[in-house]
């Protein structure tokens, strides 16, 4: 059909066809008008292909030869292919298989004669001929190609009359090309795409890209930021949500999910926003304490506690008195004692460790670290946190897995080098303290019946709510908030509970995998620390009811009348931050005797589900044993937030 009607010599002439050229001026005027082209096909791929649509006849001649050399370089099969995969037939459609599906719902090797004509004939003027724009006028010229083609032999008179009796049946169909799956995926591909293949081959086109997107992972993703944001975003204040799960023995995407709005904001929440991780980054500098030598049963006070001016506050301002080990405070998520780990610690130790594992965006040497201060995005947090799933080992993130030319030839293979960021028995370490936040503490809604590691994280006023989680073959993250920025009234237990509902689907296409065992003896150091020198720390307690109640649930009894202070030498200055670090101004003259106010922190993590939360889980879990990795907890019933306040009325 195309042949019959754009070139009828194309198999004979050499690029530039005499003959057509003298047919065509003698047709155009016959008619008075132009009626007929000279162009033959291969210098209407020579045009769409090198140059532009200018009518001059300087133009005309480097088209001329430029088909020659295409001539001499390509058959002509090959010439037909190109040029089938890069015509324009109208409304939007390139190519063949675009058109096929567009005008007709099809594939290409289903077309009619008849259909097949219809295509053939919008050439000349997409404009004018596209079915969809002008039905009449495309019927008109279907018809004159079929009988084009009954002249020159290509078909007989009578199957031209009887396609020429069929109607046009136009059943259009969407553009393909316009109908994105995993839109946030794709637009994270082909942005990565030009820093893997040089710009020319893909200004050639034709390229295959295979990525590591696992399609039903990716549905099912997309179906629980949807339903979370619909159902209870209005309720609990937040606009938009976000998801990536990777392979952490690979580092490839599985699935990613930048946000509910993509088709009026193409900004994505997985890789673009850059938000407080709050408590989600703790286990990075109780990792660095563990591989500098420290026991998870190391203890530190869960007291009123200021540093130079810095004072930490745990959820609700509430303090038990006590001395608690490691693994109890990032269990109930304490800040105090997550401060006084980094200083014990070092924040370059810390900042460096973050950094191995995965993390690349900036983070500040302030005290307002360990609580989450400086600003991550999703992917970044959820392929550190995978570093601790791969037994140490970080491997880096990636969604493009292989690219493929025209003619099928790899033309580019991911191909990355792991780095080993932790000792094997520090990372099974933290994935043991991180499994115990969610047998029993902040992170409870995430239990999915087999062994889970993972943190919950709040920045202040809940602007963002984070779960961070892991099975051995897979981590996810997900984040909740608002891109203004403004608070929410969740909690990140909103976050945990969808993580639950992603992975009780993702779980179905993944073996059961225990996690391995630590060794909680003598082990070696891995990092060296580096202790911080305050100028000033000390420890305050107030009144009684400004202390949290104790493991029993009974709170401590009668007021607080001393007050413990502890000195330390002045050595150095300290860095402050702007939104979370005190003043550092004190008068010389004076001394006070009360804590120093400070501007806040990072909102702490609920170290136990309330009445106003949106999640409540009934777990019961039995005293951890301390000699080995805590069995798999008992799977909760399904648990679903509650109905917002008008379904429930």
């Amino acid at each position: 059909a195309f042949i019959a009607s754009e070139d009828r010599r194309f198999r004979q002439h050499g690029g530039v066809d005499g003959q057509g050229i003298a047919r065509a001026l003698f047709s155009n005027l016959r008619a008075g008008g132009v009626v007929e082209g000279g162009s033959t096909i291969t210098q209407q791929l020579a045009r769409i292909v090198f140059l532009s649509q200018e009518r001059s006849f300087d133009r005309k001649l480097r088209e001329m030869r430029i088909a020659q050399k295409i001539e001499d370089k390509y058959t002509k099969d090959q010439i037909l292919e190109r040029y089938f995969h890069l015509v324009y037939l109208g409304s939007g459609a390139y190519g063949l298989a675009d058109a096929a599906w567009l005008y007709f719902s099809k594939p290409v090797d289903k077309l009619t004669l008849a259909e097949a004509a219809t295509l053939a004939g919008i050439v000349p003027a997409p404009s004018l001929y596209s079915p969809l724009e002008n039905p009449k006028s495309a019927l008109e010229r279907r018809n004159i190609v079929l009988k084009t083609m009954a002249e020159v032999g290509f078909i007989t008179n009578a199957q031209a009359e009887l396609a020429i009796a069929s109607p046009l049946g136009i059943k259009t169909s969407p553009l393909k090309r316009l109908q994105r799956q995993a839109a946030y995926f794709t637009d994270y591909v082909e942005k990565e795409l030009p820093q893997l293949v040089p710009t020319k081959t893909l200004e050639a086109g034709g390229l295959v890209v295979k990525t590591t997107l696992n399609p039903r992972w990716q549905s099912e993703a997309e179906e629980v930021v949807e339903r979370a944001v619909s159902r209870y975003g209005q309720w609990q204040n937040f606009q938009q949500a976000a998801l990536v799960a990777i392979d952490p023995k690979n580092g490839q995407i599985k699935a990613m999910v930048g946000g509910i709005d993509h088709d009026k904001n193409q900004f994505n929440r997985v890789t673009q926003a850059k938000r407080q991780p709050g408590s989600t980054f703790k286990p990075f500098v109780y990792a660095a304490a563990i591989a500098a030598g420290k026991s998870p049963y190391s203890n530190y006070k869960d007291a009123q506690y200021v540093v130079d001016g810095y004072k930490p506050e745990n959820y609700g301002d509430r303090y038990s008195g006590r001395e608690v080990s490691m693994r109890d405070a990032l269990t109930s998520s304490l800040n105090v004692v997550a401060v006084q780990v980094l200083v014990a610690v070092g924040w370059n130790p810390v900042i460096k460790l973050a950094q191995d594992m995965g993390i690349q965006s900036k983070l500040l040497p302030t005290y307002s670290l360990a609580l989450g201060a400086s600003e991550v995005n999703l992917l970044e947090l959820t392929s550190a946190y995978g570093t601790f799933a791969n037994n140490g080992v970080h491997q880096p993130v990636y969604g493009i897995n292989q690219v493929l030319d025209r003619n099928g030839k790899v033309i580019y293979q991911a191909n990355f080098k792991p780095k080993t960021a932790l000792n094997k028995n520090t990372a099974a370490t933290m994935t043991w303290m991180l499994q115990d936040v969610v047998n029993s503490g902040t992170g409870t809604p995430a239990q999915i019946g087999r062994p889970v590691a993972g943190k919950t994280g709040t920045s202040d006023k809940a602007r963002d709510l984070w779960f961070v989680g892991y099975i051995p073959q897979l981590v996810t993250g997900i984040w909740l908030g608002n891109d203004n920025n403004k608070p929410t009234n969740g909690a990140s237990t909103m976050s945990a509970w969808m993580w639950r509902q992603f992975m009780l689907e993702a779980i179905k296409d993944i073996p059961y995998q225990g996690f391995p065992e630590p060794n909680l003896g003598k082990r070696p150091v891995t990092l060296k620390a580096e202790p911080i020198k305050p100028r000033r720390t000390y420890f305050t307690q107030t009144t009684n009811n400004r202390l949290a109640s104790s493991d029993e649930g009974s709170p401590t009894e009668g007021p607080i009348r001393r007050r413990r202070r502890v000195r330390v030498s002045r050595e150095q200055t300290i860095v402050r931050s702007n939104t979370s670090e005190p003043s550092q101004r004190r008068s010389s003259r004076r001394r006070t005797r009360t804590a120093p106010t400070s501007a806040a922190a990072p909102r702490p993590e609920n170290t136990a589900p309330a009445a106003a939360e949106p999640i409540t889980v009934p777990v019961t879990v039995a005293a951890p044993d301390t000699r080995s990795v805590p069995l798999p907890v008992t799977p909760p019933p399904d648990v679903t937030p509650p109905a917002p306040p008008a379904e429930r009325r």
